[in-house]
C-alpha cells in the first residue's frame, strides 16, 4: 500500500511540474510574440513608396504590378477600376508611356492594424522635372506573404480637368 502512495505522488508531482513547466514556457513565449506597432508599420510603408517611387522613375510597370496583392484593384481617375496583377501591369505601362517619368507621395496619415491599413496622402506627378499634377490619394495595405502589399489603390487630381 505504501508502494502505492509512493507511485500516486510520485506521478502527481511528476504531473505538477509538467503543467507548471508548460504555462511558464507558454507565458514566455506569449511575451515574446511581436505586438503590432503603427509606428513600425509606418516604417515599412514609407520604404514601400520609396520603392514605388523609384520603380515609376525607372518605369518598370511590372515591378510596380508586384507590389499589388494578387487581388489588388488600382482604381486612377478617369479609367475603370481595374483588379489583378496583369491588369494593373498594362495600366502602370499605360501610365509610364503618357509621360509620366516620377511620382512624389507624402504621407498624411496611416491607420489600421496588423491586418490592414489604410494611408492617406498627397502625391505629385512629373514629367521629366515639371510637376504636371498635383493629387490625393488613399491605399489600403494588406500583408501577402510576410509583405505590405497594396490592396486597393485610388487617387484623383486636386485641380478638375487633370
Amino acid at each position: 500500500m505504501k508502494k502505492h502512495i509512493q507511485s500516486a505522488l510520485s506521478i502527481l508531482l511528476i504531473l505538477s511540474l509538467t503543467i507548471c513547466c508548460k504555462t511558464e514556457t507558454t507565458t514566455a513565449l506569449q511575451e515574446t510574440a511581436p505586438k503590432f506597432s503603427l509606428t513600425i508599420a509606418r516604417k515599412e510603408i514609407d520604404e514601400a513608396n520609396k520603392r514605388f517611387m523609384e520603380l515609376v522613375s525607372r518605369g518598370d510597370s511590372i515591378g510596380l504590378a508586384n507590389f499589388y496583392t494578387i487581388d489588388g484593384k488600382f482604381m486612377s481617375a478617369g479609367a475603370p477600376a481595374v483588379v489583378g496583377r496583369d491588369k494593373i501591369q498594362k495600366a502602370m505601362s499605360d501610365i509610364i508611356k503618357s509621360g509620366i517619368t516620377r511620382v512624389d507621395f507624402r504621407t498624411s496619415g496611416l491607420y489600421g492594424s496588423e491586418e490592414m491599413l489604410a494611408e492617406e496622402g498627397e502625391l505629385t506627378l512629373f514629367v521629366k522635372e515639371q510637376a504636371v499634377s498635383e493629387e490625393k490619394y488613399i491605399v489600403l495595405w494588406k500583408k501577402e506573404n510576410g509583405e505590405w502589399k497594396l490592396f486597393r489603390d485610388i487617387f484623383n487630381a486636386n485641380a478638375p480637368g487633370e
